[in-house]
């Protein structure tokens, strides 16, 4: 590689951990180092202390865990807005690193990151429209459309959408702050955790990744109608379960009974394509973070992708 070649930063910033980057002028990384979500003085120092003790980056790009004001000129543009991770709120995760690293910020939510990563380098490669949902501690969805990522009035909040609730296959009130049984409040890892007593990694029971699965599959039944995406990665850590997956493609199957055909996939084969894993597995929201520094560098003006 040319010595004058500049590198990128890259930071997944997620509600359990940062995942920090540098990477070459190719996209490929270099080094990396996990931080663990702790108090935003301690973890945005450690961040800093990463890029500070390597090579200098010409620019940085931030996928953050939201929602989060993604809107360039707007007086809280950068900042976290209502999350309830604990600390959080109002946080301005751009400014500092400018003003330290003396270099452009580009800034989206951490799952639009994943599937600019996706979309670019794994799974999307080649695709005019990626989905990619993540169902982790919470659950969100980012989407790449002719080459631009989904914004509107803020970003999407996939999470909250509503869904079929069988109360008396699941009583479970849900678990979100905001909407109780929305998504989120039913699939998300929390959801898991608050309503089984355990974290999803330790649940082996068949019902309740029966259950997982209805909730997963409806979810992307709504966007494969609503947004129509060439293909659909589902990430995170509840994702990781192997039985999780082939249940959502089996029940999403069932749930769109062939309408209206192709190219809606219609059989096993076509299901296993359309919706995936993640192709860069652990990479992509860092991947996509880098993405967002090449984007920001090379128009310091348009901190969006």
């Amino acid at each position: 590689m040319d010595e004058a070649a500049p590198f990128f930063g890259g930071i997944e910033a997620g509600g359990t951990k940062w995942v920090c980057a540098v990477a070459d002028a190719g996209g490929d990384l270099l080094a990396t180092e996990v931080i663990p979500t702790t108090t935003p003085e301690t973890t945005i120092g450690a961040a800093m202390r990463f890029f500070e003790d390597r090579q200098p980056i010409a620019a940085l790009g931030i996928g953050t865990f939201g929602p989060v004001d993604v809107r360039p000129g707007s007086p809280t543009y950068g900042h976290i807005l209502a999350t309830p991770k604990p600390g959080w709120a109002d946080v301005d995760v751009v400014s500092p690193f400018r003003a330290a690293l003396g270099v452009p910020v580009g800034l989206d939510t951490d799952v639009n990151a994943a599937a600019l990563g996706e979309w670019r380098r794994g799974a999307g490669a080649g695709l005019g429209t990626l989905a990619y949902i993540t169902v982790g501690t919470g659950i969100g969805m980012g989407a790449v459309v002719n080459g631009g990522l989904v914004h509107g009035l803020l970003h999407p909040e996939f999470g909250h959408i509503r869904i079929p609730h069988d109360l008396e296959r699941d009583p479970f009130e849900g678990s979100c702050p905001f909407h109780g049984d929305c998504l989120e409040g039913l699939a998300s890892g929390a959801a898991m955790r608050r309503r089984w007593g355990r974290p999803a990694e330790h649940l082996d029971d068949p019902s309740v990744w029966e259950l997982e699965a209805e909730y997963v599959a409806l979810a992307v039944m709504n966007l494969t109608y609503a947004l129509s995406p060439e293909r659909i990665v589902v990430g995170g850590g509840v994702a990781k379960h192997p039985a999780l997956l082939p249940a959502v493609r089996a029940r999403l199957l069932t749930l769109t009974a062939g309408y209206p055909g192709a190219p809606v996939p219609v059989g096993p084969a076509a299901m296993e394509e359309y919706v995936t894993g993640p192709f860069l597995g652990d990479r992509s929201g860092v991947a996509g973070a880098v993405e967002l520094a090449r984007a920001a560098g090379a128009a310091p003006n348009s901190p969006r992708f």
